[in-house]
């Protein structure tokens, strides 16, 4: 069997925990996988299949998120990948400003292509596109909670209208009845649009099948973008060069201490929140509080961990519900409440590992993921098997004792994620 001898697909995610699903994602379908922590400096040395550059820059300004995005692109050029992915949310977050319009016109225009695709599907945890319009847990996206998000609100379903207003290219629609037909199907609806002057079609998807579908479609595409979705399939257009007799998501065991650390103010994650507490010691970190005497607060959260570490997992949140959210924006401003909350919870991360003995970590919300990550000096993550959908086990590269890591974006995992975890990571 003639396997690769570099990486072949080469991915671009706005987020920590985005890049992670996506990881995840290649890994089920026999993608060895490797995600780094920003950019890396120095060439790749690990054998893999596919390589994931976890950004940071979902709610940045989009200057800085397009710059960011084009020099992982031209790591990941470097490194010798064929084909490239822009991983955004499932649940497509972005402003009129952006940032997912002008990272895929930027991305464009350095890879001298004029036509791309756009799917956040993710079926699995119950996002879909139909006639271009995204929903989320059987609702449209603007009454699924997201309307809430306390940095990207998504008023809009209409994903058409949404990219829309992001780019200057022309936005179109691969719809449900055309993927039905099969890829050629789909290849001949891409060069209409392509003849139309479309720049970059929303293609639906209610089933892993449109994503299968979609994705052998666009197996000559130099880019693609999308939510973690469309990664299944696409590692079926490159079966022959992949090593099969290797386990893409095995991991070493790792042994320590165990806690949780949430940011993410989602309704799942809230969920998962709520059947925690039944089960382990947890600590409230409030934005409000934080703000009056920050030192005293992150002190107490650490104290309060001390105390339990040795029993099992410890919960530490600063997750609240809509409406505290809003008065602690009131009070604060949107950007300094989310910089108060990262910062504690890089500070209590570095602490719990630094000198508490955890080696076991849990961190639910894209923003909290990133602090945390930062904090802890994680180089890469080596992928594992799922806990849920989109969520997996990883343990770290570059830290200075392997760190058994799950980072997990806010929407996703069933509600008694936060307990089941432990069991699932040797």
């Amino acid at each position: 069997m003639a396997t690769a001898s570099g990486p072949i697909l080469g991915c671009i995610a706005d987020d920590f925990t985005g890049a992670t699903d996506l990881a995840s994602q290649l890994v089920s379908a026999g993608m060895r996988t490797l995600q780094t922590i920003g950019i890396p400096e120095t060439p790749l040395e690990a054998d893999v299949d596919a390589v994931v550059v976890a950004l940071k820059s979902r709610t940045i300004p989009a200057k800085e998120a397009t710059d960011q995005s084009i020099r992982a692109l031209d790591w990941l050029r470097e490194q010798g990948c064929e084909q490239f992915y822009f991983k955004y949310c499932s649940t497509f977050d972005s402003t009129p400003a952006g940032n997912i319009g002008p990272v895929t016109e930027a991305l464009m225009e350095a890879l001298g292509t004029a036509f791309t695709v756009a799917c956040p599907a993710l079926p699995a945890n119950r996002r879909s596109v139909f006639n271009g319009y995204l929903f989320a847990n059987g609702v449209p996206l603007n009454e699924s909670g997201m309307q809430d998000h306390p940095l990207t609100p998504m008023t809009d379903a209409n994903l058409v209208r949404v990219l829309g207003a992001q780019t200057t290219r022309d936005v179109g629609l691969i719809d449900y009845a055309t993927l039905r037909q099969g890829d050629a199907a789909v290849i001949a609806r891409i060069e209409a649009l392509k003849a139309e002057g479309v720049g970059i079609a929303i293609c639906d998807a209610i089933d892993n099948d449109d994503l299968f579908v979609l994705a052998r479609a666009c197996r000559d595409l130099p880019l693609v973008t999308a939510g973690s979705g469309l990664a299944l399939g696409l590692p079926a257009n490159v079966a022959e060069r992949l090593d099969h007799t290797r386990d893409a998501a095995r991991l070493e065991p790792i042994a320590g201490r165990e806690a949780v650390l949430s940011g993410s103010c989602s309704r799942a994650t809230l969920a998962q929140i709520e059947h925690a507490r039944q089960h382990m010691p947890s600590y409230h970190l409030d934005a409000l509080a934080l703000d009056d005497d920050y030192q005293n607060v992150v002190d107490a959260a650490l104290d309060h961990a001390k105390s339990h570490l040795e029993a099992g997992p410890i919960l530490i949140f600063a997750s609240a519900s809509p409406e505290e959210v809003r008065r602690a924006q009131q009070r604060l401003g949107v950007q300094q409440a989310g910089e108060l909350v990262e910062r504690a919870m890089a500070e209590i991360a570095a602490e719990l590992v630094g000198r508490l003995g955890v080696r076991r970590l849990l961190v639910a919300g894209g923003e909290t993921s990133g602090a945390v990550v930062s904090a802890l000096d994680v180089k890469g993550l080596r992928i594992g098997e799922s806990i849920d959908p989109g969520v997996p086990w990883t343990t770290t590269l570059g830290t200075d004792e392997p760190l058994a890591l799950a980072l997990k974006s806010g929407n996703f995992g069933a509600t008694d994620f936060m307990t089941k975890a432990w069991k699932l990571m040797p």
